[in-house]
């Protein structure tokens, strides 16, 4: 079997770590890992192989695998961008808007780093590695802004998580893949969407009920774990793609980087999230007042809609391919996992950090998480679909949005007018004074 070009500078350990590979059974290809694939190109590695240095060359060919082994490539620059325009001090707005940007291509590239973990770990840890990488920028966001004290900024931006996946990442999927497979069916599994709307709708009554339900969520979540991983993963197994889409998916059968490799670049792609996340957190405030945007809406909306773009991408590029199980699988997963686990981890985290965070949203918040696992419950219960029905999920979130605009607004302009007001009385109380 021809190694892999990162491994020829080491004969020894790569034959090691060919026959390990061979030991463990290949990562098991999830709904997640194939929507990432879907934005993954395979890299040319033939200038590459024409350096004769033999470091060099392993060095290259790693970097050429990592950065321009995604058709994302090309928005790599913007990390660079963000923090140039933090040291340079180019504005907030900006360092805000491409971080976000930069946040789309980290994303991909850490569910492709789990995945070359897989190959060494096995499947069951594979699979972990990518529960907790999944959504490893919410969790980074929200832990950044705990740091801060922002705990609605927490709150928001991963309701906004949620309810992105449910009815916007879904209703796109499946009114474009009803609208380009019009004369055809649109079957999926239900039993994998029975699973994961049970566990939202669990999510919500704990966020309904005035007690602190943390631990039972986080509980639920590693009973999900074990019943995806273990006992019932043929639930969750994806649909096998025909021949005539190899060009969809990138299917790897080896790995394409060394275990060493793959976790050094793991740790190095968790730390620029973390920093591009920061960067969001802190100009998050100077977004808002330069838009005329509240600071809850921005959450709620653009957060999600950027954060999980790629992920999102894949799931439209399978449901367009007639592939609605692995779309049910992108949506649906992202939105269970943070629902029964960043969520809770981050109110655990809170505590610990000694911040006043719980399970109590708002009434709009609650209410709106409700109904749109109730939409989605009631839109998959048949098991097959059709453009309508993306169509209405679609509607539902930009009502959704525009009740969180207005209500917001609103909110804001009553505080502009109480200061006002405040003022007013002061000036005239001290004109009578004097």
């Amino acid at each position: 079997m021809p190694l892999p070009p990162m491994m020829e500078s080491s004969p020894t350990m790569a034959k090691e770590m060919v026959v390990r590979h061979h030991l463990l059974p290949g990562p098991r290809r999830t709904a997640h890992n194939m929507s990432s694939s879907s934005l993954r190109k395979r890299s040319d590695a033939s200038l590459v192989q024409k350096v004769p240095c033999t470091a060099l060359r392993a060095l290259l060919a790693n970097l050429n695998e990592v950065l321009l082994g995604t058709k994302l490539f090309l928005l790599f620059p913007a990390v660079l961008l963000a923090v140039a325009a933090t040291f340079l001090h180019f504005g907030q707005v900006w360092v805000f808007v491409l971080s976000l940007i930069g946040l789309v291509p980290l994303a991909e590239r850490l569910s492709f780093l789990t995945e070359q973990i897989a190959f060494y770990t096995g499947p069951t840890v594979g699979g972990l590695l990518n529960a907790t990488f999944g959504n490893v920028t919410e969790v980074i966001i929200a832990l950044f802004a705990l740091r801060d004290g922002k705990i609605q900024v927490v709150k928001c931006s991963l309701l906004g998580s949620i309810l992105s996946n449910l009815l916007l990442v879904l209703g796109t999927s499946l009114f474009l893949g009803g609208v380009a497979n019009l004369g055809a069916g649109q079957p999926y599994d239900r039993k994998q969407a029975d699973v994961n709307t049970g566990l939202l709708i669990l999510g919500v009554l704990c966020h309904w009920l005035p007690l602190m339900l943390s631990i039972v969520m986080l509980l639920a979540y590693l009973a999900y774990l074990f019943f995806q991983l273990k006992t019932h993963r043929q639930i969750f197994e994806p649909q096998e793609v025909e021949e005539d889409d190899d060009d969809l998916v990138v299917s790897e059968d080896e790995p394409v980087l060394r275990f060493s490799s793959a976790m050094i670049w793991l740790a190095l792609m968790t730390l620029v999230t973390a920093l591009l996340s920061e960067y969001v957190v802190s100009t998050i405030e100077a977004a808002s007042e330069s838009w005329e945007l509240s600071v809850s809406f921005i959450s709620i909306i653009l957060l999600p809609i950027v954060g999980n773009a790629a992920e999102h991408a894949g799931a439209v590029i399978f449901a367009l391919k007639n592939k609605l199980d692995i779309t049910l699988g992108v949506s649906l997963g992202s939105a269970t996992q943070i629902s029964m686990f960043v969520v809770p981890l981050s109110v655990v985290v809170a505590w610990t950090m000694g911040i006043p965070m719980d399970l109590d949203f708002n009434l709009l918040e609650t209410g709106s998480l409700f109904l749109a696992i109730l939409v989605t419950a009631f839109t998959l219960q048949e098991g097959e679909s059709h453009y309508l029905k993306g169509l209405l999920l679609l509607l539902c979130y930009a009502v959704i949005g525009v009740c969180f605009f207005v209500i917001r607004r609103r909110a804001d302009d009553n505080n502009d007018g109480v200061h006002l007001d405040v003022g007013v009385a002061s000036s005239s109380t001290n004109t009578d004074a004097s």
